[in-house]
């Protein structure tokens, strides 16, 4: 039975998460079974209605038959889910729908009691049944009913995977990992209250992917915090209390620590960098329900602005707070994959031998740049401007990345051996990484979570004497002072075959062989013709002609109407 289902559903729709298509693909093989069966509902003109019975189980397409229609309502139920975050009122028809979904599953178990149906097929059709009775009960918020289905669904799959090979239970495992976030979700709404933590390691392990199944964790742990957020009031941030009152910013406030949190623990990248997309685009909706509700308070705003002496409003300040958060998100997201790419820099030889395209310091001079961007912004939040400490904090960290940036410049500068350029940019990274050590007194707790510059500082160092000794040999090299006087000309090779040189250019993707297109060049001109002789030439006469078509007149022309012929 999960086999079947599964290939259905990821063949036609679900793997994209398409329920309209998948119900289709069920109705349309439901109506090609019955045609092969000959088990037809009567004709066009009359409706009769047949039910499967024990006795015709001759054939196992007659339990395709009972799983398909369960397969089709459930779908349906599914694609109503998603509409009625929209439409409140089709929830009504998604829970008439799963009723009929599991009326058609009970059937499904019933037929399978059978002598002629083999023991693994009855305890999957038990498992269907416990698991869309499950998501019924759950629709319905009957949280223990929901709880035990679930378990009894678990518990069969489980067993049927110990009882089969390792790749016959992958599918079953999928199945239990799929129905696990609902039990802690039951179990929670039931009174255990390590179930959210248990929800949020769950999201952690599924990694970097995609589908239902991250679907679903995010929407169940969005749930949990929607009731968590009913006794969150108002929050504290630098030293001013807020009110909060929008549902959306408070379940967002309420979930910002575990989410950082999940983002610490990350195993790899691709999850930290998931992880990191989700808690922007929740900000994002946050800010945007608070914009919603500055803007019919403009007024408003404007007077309190008046009467407070520039002291902002708390809906603006909510806004500052929540813009602060998405800009310092994005400065350790960047942060992140710089670090990534420094470790892909050091190890490049093996990215060359590979044949990918290895990371170049112009990369991170990028990235770099958009944190600037970002502490730029951050200094212009409205309600900070007469906050000095934020603004001392904010201009240490532009100062520590101004350095790593420079830093990028500069070793862009050696890969092309610009010394001099390199050479005057490692003395301006060492001015930037000393002023940051010279003004980090009181503000040491705001850069700990910042790359050290200790470390900036002894790096630039060496990287200074290395240079100096490039610059040094590159200065003694006999073939690199002899070669440019050689090729300044600009001649192409067709035209110094004569001279030996070694041009480094010839083995590059610009390589200067002949001179094209080709300069002009005089050629003769095509000769013109005179005819001398025309004038010359005695041309026979023609009065004898012109004499003829002139008698000819009127007489020719009627003639010529009736169609005579002289």
């Amino acid at each position: 039975v999960l086999q079947i289902v599964k290939e259905s559903q990821q063949q036609h729709g679900l793997r994209h998460g398409d329920f309209q298509r998948y119900r289709g693909y069920c109705s349309r093989r439901l109506r090609r079974l019955r045609k092969t069966l000959n088990f037809k509902m009567g004709n066009r003109h009359k409706f009769t209605g047949k039910k499967v019975t024990e006795e015709i189980l001759s054939d196992n397409r007659y339990l395709l038959l009972i799983l398909m229609d369960a397969e089709r309502a459930w779908s349906y139920a599914m694609q109503l889910k998603q509409e009625a975050n929209t439409e409140p009122r089709k929830r009504f028809h998604l829970l008439s729908r799963l009723r009929k979904a599991v009326k058609h599953a009970e059937e499904l178990e019933r037929l399978c009691e059978s002598n002629r149906v083999d023991a693994k097929t009855k305890l999957e059709a038990q498992a269907y049944m416990a698991y869309l009775t499950g998501m019924l009960r759950f629709e319905h918020q009957e949280w223990k009913a929901a709880m035990e289905a679930f378990n009894k669904c678990k518990t069969i799959y489980e067993k049927l995977a110990n009882a089969f090979t390792e790749e016959q239970a992958v599918l079953y495992n999928q199945r239990v990992e799929e129905i696990s976030p609902n039990i802690r979700y039951c179990a929670y709404n039931i009174g255990d209250q390590s179930a959210m933590n248990e929800l949020m390691q769950m999201r952690l392990r599924s990694g970097g992917t995609e589908g239902l199944l991250a679907e679903k964790l995010e929407a169940l742990i969005t749930q949990t915090r929607a009731k968590q957020a009913a006794t969150m009031s108002e929050v504290e941030w630098r030293g001013r209390t807020v009110p909060v009152k929008i549902d959306k910013v408070r379940i967002f406030l309420l979930g910002l620590a575990d989410n950082e949190a999940a983002i610490a623990q990350a195993e790899n990248e691709e999850t930290k960098e998931r992880l990191f997309e989700s808690l922007l685009s929740e900000c994002r909706d946050a800010i945007q329900a608070v914009r919603e509700e500055l803007k019919p308070d403009q007024k408003q705003r404007e007077h309190s602005l008046e009467n407070d002496s520039g002291k902002v409003s708390n809906i603006q300040y909510l806004h500052s707070y929540l813009t602060y958060i998405k800009l310092s998100t994005a400065i350790k997201r960047n942060e992140s994959m710089a670090q990534s790419l420094q470790k892909a820099l050091l190890q490049q030889q093996r990215s060359d031998e590979d044949g990918k395209r290895s990371p170049r310091p112009q990369d991170l001079i990028r990235l770099y740049d958009i944190i600037l961007q970002n502490l730029v912004e951050l200094t212009q939040l409205p309600g900070l401007e007469e906050d000095k400490n934020f603004q001392k904090e904010i201009g240490l960290k532009t100062l520590v990345y101004k350095a790593y940036r420079c830093f990028f410049i500069a070793q862009s500068y050696v890969l092309v051996k610009k010394w001099s350029e390199a050479l005057v940019l490692y003395e301006r990274v060492l001015k930037y990484a000393r002023e940051v050590q010279s003004g980090a007194g009181a503000h040491r707790n705001s850069l700990k979570e910042l790359p050290d510059v200790q470390d900036l500082i002894t790096q630039v160092n060496a990287e200074k004497y290395s240079l100096q000794a490039a610059a040094i040999l590159d200065a003694n090299d006999p073939h690199e002072t002899e070669s440019p006087s050689q090729v300044k000309d600009g001649k192409p090779l067709s035209e110094r075959f004569e001279t030996f040189c070694l041009d480094p250019s010839l083995v590059s993707k610009q390589v200067s062989l002949v001179h094209f297109p080709p300069g002009f060049q005089p050629i003769p001109c095509k000769p013109l013709f005179f005819d001398l002789a025309l004038n010359h030439v005695a041309f026979p006469p023609l009065e004898d002609k012109v004499e003829q078509k002139a008698k000819s007149g009127l007489t020719g022309y009627i003639k010529g109407i009736f169609g005579f012929k002289s």
